[in-house]
């Protein structure tokens, strides 16, 4: 029997990429080729020389139509078959053949926002909730709001095998956050991804989009964050390259920074637990410092970092690409 694939890629829309994808209907058995698309519809391409390829790179089973079908994660290539410009993945793929002896893992905790009708989900209609604080991991129909599509969405990533490993109601209402991994630095973008692609595929049933808008609410409430949390075996073993990884960073901020995602310097503000966009910081159990060193790695002097100053619309290609480029570089 047939059996469908949905390609997934991602576009060249700026300041923030989004995912796209079509259905390719295959005969039973058939291997996945590449395939091409309409680059000019997706600003990835002029509308004379419009033709871009889809490369697989990833394939999971489909858990929303089940039977054979899957999902295919694709990189974007040139008709040459070079890495498109807008091919963020192809210098994640470098990096971890550089530096891939010293096992970075990553670990990426995705926020994001529910909306309906306009407004974050939860939210009444002209007016404001109550003040963020019992909506951090809360629990009642007072507090939460969109937890049906949260468990939708976790199922469905189990049951594709993607590295899914934790769900959070966050603080502002109507937020919420999931993670991925730990995964090395190519495997941790192409699972995330997925995983976008189907919380947005499975919110669309219920009506609801979610989005990962940096700061959805001005004022008193906090934005979305992707926290990155990083190790490279030797981390993993010893507390001298823990501190020699947050220094590397801290040599490489403002680059880091401006490939955190748009919109950073409405998120890193100092309040709701970040750190200045422009200064650089870290610290044990700090939440308001750019990196911060969990207690129980301080407890053990071995183990990973969290660099909190990636948005929720950083793309994971880019900032794992990054993280193993600065502070690889530095342990070898």
């Amino acid at each position: 029997m047939a059996y469908r694939a949905e390609y997934i890629w991602i576009d060249g829309k700026k300041p923030t990429s989004l995912l796209r994808s079509k259905t390719k209907v295959l005969a039973d058995g058939a291997d996945l080729p590449i395939w091409g698309f309409d680059g000019s519809s997706t600003e990835q391409a002029p509308g004379t020389q419009s033709d871009c390829v889809l490369n697989p790179v990833k394939v999971v089973p489909d858990p929303i139509r089940g039977g054979d079908d899957v999902l295919v994660m694709c990189e974007v290539l040139n008709v040459d078959m070079t890495p498109h410009e807008t091919n963020t993945r192809a210098a994640a793929v470098t990096a971890l053949e550089k530096y891939g002896d010293q096992e970075p893992w990553f670990g990426l905790e995705q926020e994001y926002t529910f909306y309906k009708d306009g407004r974050p989900h939860g939210w009444p209609i002209g007016g404001f909730p109550a003040p963020q604080g019992g909506y951090y991991c809360g629990i009642g129909a007072d507090e939460i709001w969109g937890r049906d599509i949260v468990e939708d969405h976790t199922l469905a990533c189990m049951e594709a095998g993607i590295s899914i490993s934790g769900t959070n109601a966050e603080v502002m209402i109507g937020q919420w956050e999931f993670q991925i991994g730990p995964l090395d630095t190519v495997a941790v973008g192409d699972e995330l991804w997925l995983a976008r692609w189907l919380l947005y595929r499975i919110a669309e049933d219920y009506d609801i989009s979610a989005t990962l808008e940096p700061k959805p609410v001005a004022g008193d409430w906090n934005g979305a964050g992707m926290h990155t949390n990083f190790s490279t075996r030797a981390m993993r073993e010893s507390w001298d390259p823990i501190i020699e990884a947050c220094e590397a960073l801290g040599e490489k901020a403002q680059e880091h920074v401006e490939s955190y995602g748009a919109g950073i310097e409405r998120r890193l503000t100092g309040m709701h637990e970040t750190a200045p966009w422009s200064e650089f910081s870290y610290g044990v159990s700090d939440r308001g410092a750019s990196v911060r060193i969990p207690w129980q790695v301080d407890q053990e002097k071995k183990g990973y970092i969290e660099d909190r100053r990636p948005n929720a619309n950083a793309d994971p290609y880019v900032v794992a690409a990054l993280m193993t480029d600065t502070v690889c570089s530095k342990l070898a």
